[in-house]
């Protein structure tokens, strides 16, 4: 399991921008790279990146090979309601790994 960070607020006010801040430790291997031996080094990257909050998607990226290694990527979104975030990094090789975050949201 790679290493993910979130950085967003814990509370917010309802209708209130917020950054949220995604970071994960990947080598994003673009599968044009020979290795030691000479050899084409197999592609490993990251192809999608979606977020969910209470279950409706508010953001979504396509990844590409170009993409540097730990991609880190920031959005905005409004606070709506209070519940729980979901981050799910999906790629090549079977690679899916999912993060939740929560929010209390006030007013």
């Amino acid at each position: 399991m790679a290493r993910a960070l979130i950085n967003m607020p814990k509370t917010a006010r309802r209708g209130e921008i917020i950054e949220i801040r995604a970071l994960i430790g990947h080598t994003m291997e673009t599968g044009y790279r020979p290795g030691a031996d000479g050899v084409v080094q197999k592609r490993d990257i990251i192809r999608r990146f979606t977020v969910r909050y209470n279950g409706e998607q508010v953001f979504a990226a396509e990844l590409h090979p170009a993409i540097s290694a730990n991609p880190y990527i920031a959005f905005h979104t409004v606070a709506t309601d209070t519940g729980t975030l979901e981050f799910l990094w999906e790629g090549d090789n079977g690679f899916s790994q999912t993060e939740t975050a929560a929010i209390t949201v006030a007013g």
